[in-house]
């Protein structure tokens, strides 16, 4: 069929950016803000999900050409790539990647969502996405810029490459925003699952989404 009629488009031969979000949290399920302090690791569900994912590599060995892997320092992040990188064959050990980390929630670390309005409020981000979600905490434009330029980077790194990044569901929007550019300080409403792969391919100015919220079924 002539290129001009094709909807199945060709070949990734770009940098290859397979982001994992991580297994559920004991952050999540206890209504915590993660940041370094806040966040203590996965749940006994996000352990099996995390441990689904890697059987569900292991038996499809669809990661046998990933040059390098990189890991959110959270321990959330860290948790689920020793479990999945237990059961893949051959696949990198992970680096650690500080800009890979979930929007820094500054003074609001470790205290619960509700603790965190009543301290400081909390911002509105549809009306103001510059304002930081607490006293040294960042905006969701800030956020939004760290991500772009730490994925930027990565892929500028890895030209015609696949690379595994075990992160979370912030970094992974703005990942499709790179892919689905739109106003700098809109959200996506996105509702990413837990130990879910999502791929994007960049190769210099164009981008392509190669999968979205791709998960193995926990038992």
């Amino acid at each position: 069929m002539p290129a001009r009629f094709r909807t199945l488009g060709g070949e990734p031969s770009g940098a290859r950016l397979l982001l994992v979000r991580h297994g559920e949290a004991v952050c999540n399920v206890t209504g915590v803000v993660g940041g370094a302090r806040g966040c203590t690791g996965l749940s006994d569900r996000g352990r099996a999900q995390a441990r689904a994912l890697g059987e569900r590599l292991r038996v499809s060995g669809e990661l046998g050409d990933v040059a390098a892997t990189y890991v959110s320092p959270l321990a959330r992040a860290r948790e689920t790539a020793d479990l999945v990188g237990t059961s893949v064959p051959g696949l990198p050990p992970a680096r650690v990647a500080p800009d890979l980390e979930e929007l820094r929630p500054g003074e609001a670390d470790g205290l619960t969502w509700a603790q965190l309005v009543a301290r400081f409020g909390g911002p509105n981000w549809d009306e103001d996405p510059g304002a930081p979600l607490a006293p040294g905490g960042e905006s969701w434009l800030a956020f939004s810029q760290r991500c772009r330029e730490a994925l930027e980077q990565l892929a500028r790194a890895h030209p015609g490459e696949r690379v595994v990044l075990f992160t979370h569901a912030g970094v992974i929007e703005h990942a499709l925003r790179l892919v689905f550019p739109a106003p700098a300080g809109a959200r996506l409403g996105l509702r990413t699952t837990h130990c879910s792969m999502t791929e994007v391919e960049v190769d210099g100015p164009r981008r392509r989404l190669l999968r979205y919220n791709d998960v193995a079924p926990v038992p």
